[in-house]
């Protein structure tokens, strides 16, 4: 009894380093010992590929049997998700800096702090304002673009590329943390206060 009490009482609070870092490492060990690449982008060209998009871009000609594997990853993600947003959070308000929830608020986001997704871009409402349109569409493109240029996203460089001490990985994570600090302090305040 104590020990499911003790077990519940974890799974409602964030794990620390020390018990998800080395999980990370875990995988990641075995997944090198394997032969095998973690990336959620190539699960896109996985589904891309499956879709069809070999009859209209060679770049999607590729063996799908061989990496079924990695789309469990993103129905476990999903799942993951879900149990952990549905089932496991009992107070849904986002913890973040009192700070940042203001900064946020003065740009015009209301629901910065109670929401994952802010619902001034991601709500069915929101669709109706050509603006959020502009702005999915545009940073879509840029994500995608910007995946296919770097040769991978952020997890497979970051987790994947860095385990194995690949020296692109290396730089395009730098590139990553760089693009970030330049939208975050630059860019946005400039997309959304005008």
């Amino acid at each position: 009894m104590i020990f499911a009490q003790n077990l519940t009482k974890m799974l409602y609070q964030p794990w620390p380093w020390y018990v998800s870092g080395p999980l990370i490492a875990l995988i990641m060990a075995l997944l090198i010992l394997m032969g095998k690449r973690f990336g959620m982008s190539s699960n896109l060209e996985t589904f891309c590929s499956i879709g069809g998009a070999g009859k209209f871009s060679d770049y999607f000609k590729i063996d799908v049997k061989s990496k079924r594997w990695n789309l469990l990853v993103v129905l476990g993600s999903v799942i993951g998700g879900f149990v952990g947003a549905q089932l496991l959070s009992p107070n849904p308000a986002v913890n973040i800096s009192d700070k940042t929830v203001t900064k946020l608020q003065e740009l015009g986001f209301d629901s910065a702090g109670t929401a994952y997704l802010p619902t001034e871009l991601f709500s069915v409402e929101s669709l109706a304002d050509p603006k959020v349109w502009i702005i999915l569409l545009v940073a879509g493109f840029l994500v995608g673009f910007g995946t296919r240029y770097a040769g991978g996203c952020t997890s497979g460089h970051a987790i994947s590329g860095l385990s194995n001490l690949q020296r692109p990985s290396l730089i395009a994570v730098i590139g990553f943390f760089i693009g970030g600090l330049i939208m975050v302090h630059l860019l946005f305040p400039l997309i959304f206060t005008v």
